[in-house]
């Protein structure tokens, strides 16, 4: 996935995965002043290179799962990468090489247990892959297509004039989801995954669920979110636990009193009101999914999360539905021709 990013958008790139599939992806770009509230950087992010700063957008993309993962980087790991992941729970990692100093840093983390994989530089994958079911085995051509910005160039809507960050982010999203457990799909923001929708059965699923960890990636940036009075002390994975509850407002009665232990106070609910207000605020995300879609219906519940630029496969006797769709939202909608499922 990071190599395939690098390759494509020549940026330092990260991604976090957790079991089968990442929880986030990135490449390195510029934090703004709301994105560094929410995701606790100190100094507007001047200390961090810029491989440092792919993977704290990875991990930021979903920090909730994003909690014990396991980190791939395109580039050579440098001190400012390793002293970022020395203060978050992650079990290991896959670099092309490591400076002297920041492997020291990596070895000695989890007292040892951290893993530590370097990746042989030039290694080609074959061209057959196999998977083995109980004795029944399947053979196919791997999929081998490299998504660069050609690919996201299409346009079948009446919107076709696309920025060059949106179709960055188209890529990174279609990247993403190749290798993510189909059925699957990715909204992208600014060079950094905000939602993976992977493993549904019905897409419009992968729409809805990963829509929701756009609205929980956005409202972390709310005011009220980021001044939430944390006692000193409460551990960072503690933090992002608690500001997750508190975006999704259905604490129940028992959970109430652990959760508000967290706080100096208890916190004023965020309303659905106000939640609704500042979703409307969002714009300029980039959806791209793994196969064509079907129906429209993935289209209207993406217009909930400020999804203005699409990619999918196309080829469905839905297109001309599914870009109505697109055509009522103002989206530019693309299609690439390639699908992307991933098993």
């Amino acid at each position: 996935l990071v190599k395939e990013l690098k390759q494509s958008l020549g940026l330092p790139a990260a991604a976090s995965f957790k079991h089968v599939s990442p929880a986030g992806a990135a490449v390195a770009t510029p934090l703004s002043e709301a994105e560094c509230a929410a995701y606790e950087v100190e100094d507007g992010g001047k200390s961090l290179t810029p491989l440092a700063l792919a993977y704290l957008r990875a991990r930021q993309a979903d920090p909730l799962c994003s909690f014990g993962d396991f980190c791939a980087v395109s580039d050579v790991v440098d001190l400012a990468t390793a002293t970022y992941l020395k203060g978050v729970v992650s079990d290991g990692i896959i670099a092309p090489g490591y400076e002297p100093e920041a492997l020291a840093i990596l070895q000695a983390k989890k007292g040892g247990g951290f893993i530590v994989l370097e990746a042989v530089g030039g290694f080609q994958e074959p061209l057959v892959e196999y998977r083995e079911v109980q004795g029944a085995v399947f053979v196919q051509k791997r999929n081998d297509a490299i998504v660069t910005l050609d690919m996201v160039s299409n346009f079948v809507t009446t919107k076709k004039a696309v920025p060059e960050q949106a179709k960055v982010d188209l890529v990174l999203a279609s990247i993403t989801i190749k290798y993510t457990q189909s059925n699957s799909v990715a909204y992208a923001r600014n060079g950094q995954i905000c939602g993976v929708g992977a493993g549904q059965q019905s897409r419009v699923d992968c729409v809805k669920l990963a829509g929701r960890k756009v609205h929980t990636w956005y409202l972390r940036q709310h005011p009220k979110v980021l001044a939430l009075p944390f006692k000193p002390g409460t551990k960072k994975q503690d933090r992002v636990n608690a500001r997750v509850r508190y975006i999704e407002g259905d604490i129940t009665s028992s959970e109430r009193p652990s959760w508000e232990a967290n706080f100096t106070e208890p916190p004023a609910p965020l309303t659905e009101e106000e939640k609704a207000a500042f979703m409307a605020t969002l714009s300029e995300v980039s959806l791209s999914s793994d196969a064509f879609f079907p129906f429209r219906d993935s289209v209207d519940h993406a217009s909930k999360y400020g999804v203005s630029y699409v990619a999918h496969a196309g080829g469905s006797k839905g297109d001309p539905a599914v870009n109505a769709a697109a055509d009522e939202y103002g989206m530019a909608m693309c299609h690439t021709g390639l699908r992307l499922f991933h098993h």
